[in-house]
């Protein structure tokens, strides 16, 4: 049994490398010109035909699994073409319900099922509710946020469905006036989230159902997390990376010194003769890690030099210049 096959990317108007934001433009557009209800009783049945092809392509390329079914086919047939399916291990149904779709789409989607029952006892394809799209957003944390856990609050916009015309876009023989006939509203949302322990960045947090809403319930909603700039340290993975500024004598001589962790101040050994730009490892002092250890914390030595020594400070510097300069002489 053959059928014609469809282009769906030329029903829609759209290139086959389009977005799902594209995809669902050209859908509302092309539905709110085709919709039977606003059309003349002489006009009614071209667009109906119209609009059940928009739908029906717009069923198969807002479907990720189904639009790289249909793509895949695609690569071997041109339009008007007369697709056969390979028919091994599969019959046809053909029930007195319609599905609401072409032939083309039953034999691709629905109409075959694979096993060895007789005709007439499966049903063909109908479409189910669809679920709402998933939303993503982007939340900034601190650094201190992200690693200690917080609660944030949130507010966003998400698309709804119109609730003065059920998501149809179609009031009486008009455009619905709550949705401008697209079927959807945006509706304000706040929202409260905790943020785990070690949330790390680029991290996304999923709220389940919290995402646009359809007739099939609402998607989700994923919350991408960009750490912001912290003025003392550098984030480097599971590691953190800041300065130690110590005296230069105490860089000669070695010392322990002060300094500053996510978790507070820690004494640090300067090994003696230590150079700047030297990177002692503090471990365990970084970020959490998946499995519950943690990282390091990499402090690079800066030897602050005196801006504005006194006369007995210039005094050993000239000291310290002449014991140098008798050395490299000998």
């Amino acid at each position: 049994m053959g059928v014609k096959f469809q282009d769906y990317y030329e029903v829609l108007g759209i290139t086959k490398n389009a977005s799902e934001k594209e995809i669902k433009t050209a859908y509302r557009k092309l539905a709110r010109k085709f919709h039977p209800d606003l059309h003349a009783a002489d006009e009614k049945e071209a667009a109906e035909k119209k609009f059940k092809q928009i739908n029906e392509a717009y069923e198969v390329l807002i479907d990720q699994e189904k639009r790289q079914k249909y793509d895949n086919l695609g690569k071997s047939y041109q339009a008007g073409e007369e697709f056969r399916p390979d028919m091994e291990g599969m019959y046809y149904s053909s029930p007195d319900t319609d599905s609401g779709f072409s032939d083309f789409f039953d034999m691709l989607f629905g109409g075959f099922r694979p096993g060895n029952s007789a005709p007439g006892r499966e049903q063909r394809f109908h479409r189910a509710p669809r679920r709402g799209q998933d939303v993503e957003a982007e939340l900034t944390l601190t650094l201190e946020e992200a690693y200690r856990g917080a609660e944030k609050t949130i507010q966003l916009n998400v698309s709804d469905l119109c609730t003065r015309c059920g998501g149809s876009g179609i009031s009486g023989r008009q455009f619905c006036p709550g949705c401008a006939g697209s079927g959807q509203i945006q509706t304000p949302r706040t929202l409260t989230v905790k943020i785990p322990p070690g949330t790390g960045d680029n991290t996304k947090i999923r709220l389940r159902g919290q995402g646009s809403g359809e007739e099939g319930g609402r998607g989700d909603l994923y919350l991408k997390v960009h750490i912001l700039p912290h003025s003392g340290y550098r984030v480097a993975g599971d590691d953190l990376e800041s300065e130690l500024v110590i005296a230069p004598w105490q860089a000669v001589l070695g010392a322990k010194v002060s300094a500053a962790t996510l978790d507070g101040k820690v004494q640090v050994t300067v090994p003696a003769g230590t150079r700047a730009g030297k990177k002692l490892r503090l471990r365990g002092k970084g970020l959490p890690k998946k499995d519950g250890s943690r990282g390091d914390q990499y402090l690079s030595i800066v030897i602050d030099i005196p801006r504005q020594p006194g006369e007995e400070e210039l005094t050993l510097w000239r000291k310290l210049a002449e014991a140098q300069a008798a050395r490299e002489v000998s």
